[in-house]
């Protein structure tokens, strides 16, 4: 069993800047490949950024050059830097775990983390 824990988000203006973590037990962290998601209200999660296990990376277009994935395998920790927030960046931020081995497919989610961009 895997367990995330998020942690950073808060309440930022406009321009501003937060780091979220993505603290993971266990010890597939370093094979799998983990995304940060986010969900506004009344909307469907959406991805944001994703980065595999050997740290390609992926962003949605509305964050390309404004956000940032990073992993440390020693921590076991990802992390999303965000810099120039808007407030349409307004949502509860969700850590995923992904790892395929073969015909079985691990999927963890950890319990969000709010972040709030005001204008």
């Amino acid at each position: 069993q895997v367990q995330l824990v998020e942690s950073g988000g808060g309440l930022v203006h406009t321009g501003g800047s937060l780091r979220l973590s993505c603290a993971a037990s266990g010890s597939i962290f370093s094979i799998s490949t983990m995304g940060w998601y986010r969900q506004a209200p009344g909307k469907q999660r959406e991805l944001v950024a994703i980065i595999t296990s050997g740290g390609s990376t992926t962003y949605a277009d509305s964050v390309k050059g404004r956000f940032t994935i990073s992993r440390d395998n020693a921590k076991n920790t990802v992390y999303l830097q965000m810099n120039s927030l808007k407030p349409e960046d307004t949502a509860v931020y969700y850590c995923n775990l992904d790892l395929q081995i073969g015909p079985h497919v691990l999927d963890y989610w950890g319990q969000g983390t709010q972040v709030t961009v005001s204008s």
